[in-house]
């Protein structure tokens, strides 16, 4: 399975989906989503055809998350300060959006932690895995890549793997590279990386393993983050493609993610 796909809405031409609608905390938010409830109902997330989440590209992730285990798609609606992720709100005509709309299906990372004191932490990232040093110190890293050495030793402030979804997101912030989807790639990148100098990173098939040891751990303590969830005190973090696990997302036609990465590059 590609780690991201575009396809037609699996939600077809249907006169009336039943819509779970779910808000972040900001009044905006709160607002909109009864202002729909009124308008359209409120099914249970349980027994809903299609997922309306309201809010930024930060509830748009915890949605996913909260959500995976559903068949249901998710269909994003601006109410927060950035929407990569998510499409114009408005109130009418939201059946006809929901029908014409096109889905994506994102594959998220698999992050396997291991801490000091020898415990393990999992958990799945739809934008980006990441370690961050913890202390005044700059981190030591050695990266291997299926089970090949390929940096003994990086001097950093970070590292993280990027998805395609996630490329526009902290990826780029650290000056790593938009992935077009359907490349099936993703970003190996460094954040302020020392030694080596400048060193940017890296593109990797998507069906890499990584395997990222932190050097030091003790002097140079290092926190590994899978979207908004942080581990600390890691000595080193496996990363991987997880296919077994599908997100579908809906966007409007003409604004999908496929669409929103290439313009990104000429804004």
């Amino acid at each position: 399975m590609c780690l991201f796909r575009i396809i037609k809405s699996r939600i077809g031409n249907k006169m009336s989906q039943k819509i779970a609608f779910t808000a972040s905390r900001a009044e905006v938010a709160q607002t909109a989503r009864a202002a729909l409830i009124t308008r359209y109902g409120n099914a249970k997330p349980e027994e809903a055809e299609v997922i309306v989440a309201l809010g930024g590209d930060g509830f748009m992730l915890q949605t996913l998350h909260d959500m995976q285990h559903l068949a249901a798609p998710v269909y994003g609606m601006n109410r927060g300060t950035i929407g990569f992720l998510m499409n114009a709100y408005s109130e009418i005509d939201l059946q006809d959006r929901l029908a014409a709309a096109e889905e994506a299906d994102l594959n998220p990372l698999s992050m396997i932690a291991t801490k000091a004191d020898g415990s393990i932490a999992k958990a799945l990232a739809i934008n980006e895995v990441s370690l961050l040093r913890a202390g005044p110190q700059a981190a030591k890293l050695k990266i291997t890549v299926d089970g090949r050495l390929r940096m003994a030793e990086l001097v950093c402030d970070g590292a993280l793997v990027s998805t395609p979804a996630g490329s526009t997101a902290y990826n780029y912030s650290a000056h790593g590279p938009i992935i077009p989807i359907g490349s099936e790639v993703l970003a190996l990148t460094a954040m302020s990386a020392f030694r080596p100098r400048r060193w940017r990173g890296a593109l990797l098939p998507k069906k890499a393993v990584v395997q990222i040891d932190v050097l030091e751990p003790e002097k140079r303590p290092v926190m590994a983050e899978a979207d908004a969830n942080s581990v600390m005190g890691v000595v080193s973090v496996e990363i991987r493609s997880e296919p077994s696990v599908v997100h579908r997302i809906l966007f409007d036609p003409g604004h999908g993610l496929e669409e929103r990465l290439i313009n990104e590059q000429f804004t």
